[in-house]
């Protein structure tokens, strides 16, 4: 992906100071986006910077605020809440996947409001439903909770969401007779 790699010179020569070149990439790195802890160390691993380097540097960087994995964590909650509709199963796994640890996941998991979360799942069902009117309601439901289920949302708020949004549809539509089948 085009953001995930810095400009290619990026500093390193044979008699290069190792600090430098890291700092460089690290500067690249968080002027893309904001980044873990885990990912800017992983990134420098693959650039053969010196794990003591690595640590240092990091270590720096979260002293002064530059990388900060809570509030990386609370910014890709947020966001991918925002754009993807994912609930909070799913982001937990992002951030385990971006190395952000478990208590701080927790932390920021912990601050999402689960009305929220279900209005969150209504509205991508409502936005599916569109396309679905013609479906017998067995299928629509069938294919709403899964697609539910993918963004992390458990099997009780899936399909409570769903019946409720089905309902809501067949009572507004003129003919509501395409969505008055039991499912």
């Amino acid at each position: 992906m085009r953001d995930e790699e810095p400009p290619e010179d990026d500093g390193w020569t044979e008699d290069a100071d190792p600090e430098s070149v890291a700092r460089k990439i690290l500067l690249d790195q968080l002027s893309i986006k904001a980044r873990s802890r885990k990912e800017l160390e992983d990134r420098l691993a693959r650039r053969n910077v010196p794990v003591d380097v690595t640590a240092r540097l990091l270590d720096r960087f979260e002293e002064v605020g530059l990388v900060d994995d809570e509030a990386f964590a609370r910014a890709w909650v947020e966001g991918r809440q925002r754009s993807r509709g994912l609930a909070t199963k799913a982001l937990a796994a992002e951030l385990r996947r971006k190395g952000v640890d478990d208590d701080t996941t927790k932390t920021v998991l912990a601050e999402v409001d689960p009305a929220h979360e279900e209005e969150t799942a209504a509205v991508l069902v409502r936005k599916k439903l569109r396309s679905m009117r013609g479906l017998e309601p067995q299928v629509a439901t069938r294919r709403l909770v899964g697609m539910l289920a993918r963004k992390g949302y458990s099997p009780g708020v899936a399909y409570a969401v769903v019946r409720r949004e089905i309902g809501a549809a067949a009572e507004s539509m003129d003919a509501g007779a395409e969505w008055a089948g039991d499912d």
